[in-house]
């Protein structure tokens, strides 16, 4: 008869992983990481072009995380709570390389137009796409767009305005229809 090993799995549970993690339990923290770490890459990845910055980033993220689990009530979820620290830092990370302007001119928001864009995109190309912003657009609409901040609270966390922030998304959602349509005249031409 072979010997085999049993595998057992401590943390069934998210409120018994986070015990653990406030025991500064090193599998607990390791299993935190393994369950979140993706899609807390893809959230660094958005604001920050360079894959190993923002691998950089996530792991401060991580370790922000472990320090100030204690902080976590529990109201939202586990998940949310993680990801808001991760924006935080991909911001700080940004601010520290100062490479982030807005706009100081206001601008006249038009009516919203439906978007009547239809494009066989793939993710890659969205997110080349998305990278190509001005980096004061790209971070506006990513909060705004993918994380689904409200402006009031893009503007208190980046120390703008309401107005600044509805302009920033207002000239990135233009800019991005000019890249998308022209991306969509190239690819149809057979040019990529």
């Amino acid at each position: 008869m072979k010997p085999f090993l049993k595998v057992i799995r401590l943390y069934k549970n998210e409120a018994t992983l986070i015990k653990g993690v406030l025991k500064n339990n090193r599998d607990a923290q390791h299993r935190l990481f393994e369950i979140h770490a993706p899609k807390m890459l893809s959230v660094c990845r958005y604001y920050i072009k360079d894959l190993q910055q923002s691998e950089e980033v996530m792991l401060t993220g991580f370790l922000k995380v472990f320090k100030k689990m204690d902080t976590f009530e529990g109201a939202g979820s586990l998940e949310g709570w993680i990801r808001k620290i991760m924006v935080r830092e991909a911001i700080s990370y940004l601010r520290s390389k100062k490479t982030f302007e807005f706009a100081a001119e206001e601008l006249v928001l038009e009516k919203e137009s439906e978007n009547n864009i239809q494009s066989n995109i793939e993710v890659a190309q969205i997110q080349s796409l998305i990278d190509a912003l001005p980096d004061g657009y790209k971070l506006v609409f990513v909060m705004y767009a993918i994380e689904g901040y409200k402006h009031a609270e893009i503007a208190q966390t980046l120390n703008i305005n309401e107005g600044t922030s509805k302009s920033q998304l207002y000239k990135a959602r233009k800019l991005l229809q000019k890249m998308v349509s022209k991306l969509n005249v190239n690819t149809h031409l057979g040019y990529l």
